[in-house]
């Protein structure tokens, strides 16, 4: 069982055809450039502490998601094979001006629908002026933090 969250495209009537209208909201950004080393090693790192603290796990995809954004996040979650069902996709489609946060079945009982919903903003406040990476980070820092720690791991 996995859950989605994010923006997407809509499909509307338009007299007899039909219309895809743009979302107007969303990241902006150039995936095609990639991250920077500097942002990597950072993105890691804020990974690594999210996984330790939460006892999730947490994964980052950026750059095209297909027509069918949600069904691709789920197939990247699927991917993630034994892990699939503790974790936390945050997958960001800049030129889509799409984001899909996917969880796990696990992942569900703690990261809400509400948590989902504030990644999607924090990574649209932060993409809003191009930040791609810091995007990927808040947002998995705000997923964590939603998540909350286990008891054993609270001394982060």
């Amino acid at each position: 069982m996995a859950r989605g969250e994010g923006a997407s495209s809509e499909l509307v009537a338009s007299g007899s055809a039909s219309a895809i209208v743009l979302p107007t909201a969303g990241p902006v950004g150039d995936s095609s450039q990639g991250l920077r080393t500097r942002d990597l090693e950072q993105l890691d790192e804020v990974l690594t502490i999210a996984e330790r603290a939460t006892g999730l796990r947490f994964a980052t995809y950026l750059g095209d998601l297909g027509s069918d954004t949600n069904a691709t996040a789920l197939e990247i979650l699927k991917a993630l094979g034994d892990d699939a069902p503790y974790a936390v996709l945050i997958a960001v489609s800049p030129g889509q001006r799409v984001v899909e946060i996917v969880t796990g079945g696990e992942a569900a009982r703690r990261v809400s629908d509400r948590a989902a919903r504030l990644g999607v903003l924090s990574v649209v406040a932060a993409c809003a002026d191009g930040d791609l990476s810091g995007a990927l980070v808040g947002a998995v820092r705000t997923l964590a933090d939603q998540a909350g720690t286990l008891p054993e791991r609270s001394s982060w």
